[in-house]
């Protein structure tokens, strides 16, 4: 094993749709993707891994909420439950795959996963216009009965894919289990943490924490956790091999490296949409800004061991 001194520190990132729709397909997904990852731990990295949850929470969530519309003995479970049940069973598959690479390998890694709160503030004026897609996509029609079905549900259209639910996604203010994620982190473990963006808490004056329904955007909690561990690169992953300006039209360009500079530049004249790349590119620039020498790139997950000798990916620096 490598003195710790020497190794790049990398938090992960990665895209909750990037791990597919259903359980077996996530499972094959995670077992491709694991290969990148331990290869990362094999080039002199030591990595902790983050990953959104917003198809998944939103199946975990609906699924709870049909089955006691004909069930008396299921009842309907709330976004933070659904949340850390999420965090569950993708670390499950995570952990899995993982330890497999390692064990192939010969590789005297640990892996676990961290079931994370995050504080956020009651005030934060996301609650008062919810504007984070979670679940499956739906037809404009479906969209409407669901509505209707539901009292309270806010569906939208989301990135011209088709209409998702809509909940508050406040920033994140505290790892409540960051203590124990660095922990770890320095003995070496390969920690799986603040999945789904963490579960969403407030504190009260007793200093006891209480889940509220919301959806903390993963890649803002992934940026969050690589400051408070003072981490050298943020790697956000997702479908797509690079960050493109102008997507979809005539003109559209791939992205190879963008300073800070840049990156808000585009931000501000709109290049990214609202619910998928601009919360990656905000929480990249968030990351580099808060400490020297830091980079972050927005790459393939599929080819994330291709990062570090700069074949995938956009680079943002300072």
């Amino acid at each position: 094993m490598e003195n710790k001194s020497d190794l790049n520190r990398i938090v992960i990132a990665l895209g909750g749709n990037a791990l597919g729709n259903t359980p077996k397909e996530q499972q094959r997904k995670v077992e491709m993707a694991a290969k990148s990852l331990v290869d990362l731990i094999s080039q002199g990295n030591e990595i902790l891994i983050c990953h959104g949850n917003g198809p998944q929470v939103g199946m975990i969530n609906l699924a709870f909420e049909e089955g006691s519309k004909s069930n008396d003995k299921i009842v309907p479970m709330e976004l933070p439950e659904s949340i850390a049940m999420s965090q569950g069973y993708i670390g499950y598959h995570l952990q899995k795959a993982i330890k497999k690479e390692l064990y192939d390998k010969k590789m005297p890694w640990h892996v676990a996963t961290v079931v994370t709160q995050i504080e956020v503030d009651e005030e934060d004026e996301a609650f008062q216009d919810p504007k984070k897609p979670i679940g499956s996509f739906y037809t404009k029609r479906e969209a409407e009965q669901l509505i209707a079905e539901n009292e309270g549900l806010i569906m939208k259209e989301d990135a011209g894919r088709g209409y998702r639910r809509m909940v508050p996604s406040p920033l994140p203010k505290n790892i409540v289990e960051k203590e124990c994620i660095i922990n770890m982190l320095d003995n070496e473990f390969i920690v799986i943490a603040c999945g789904g963006g963490g579960i969403p808490v407030v504190k009260n004056n007793s200093g006891e924490y209480k889940g509220v329904p919301a959806v903390i955007d993963k890649d803002f909690a992934s940026a969050k956790l690589a400051d408070a561990i003072d981490a050298d690169y943020l790697f956000i992953l997702t479908a797509v091999d690079k960050v493109s300006i102008n997507w979809g039209r005539p003109n559209q360009k791939d992205l190879d490296s963008i300073t800070v500079k840049e990156a808000e530049k585009y931000c501000k004249e709109g290049h990214f949409a609202s619910g998928s790349m601009l919360p990656k590119v905000k929480a990249a620039i968030k990351f580099v800004k808060g400490g020297k020498g830091r980079r972050a790139v927005i790459a393939s997950l599929e080819k994330a061991s291709l990062i570090m000798q700069g074949k995938n990916g956009t680079v943002v620096h300072s």
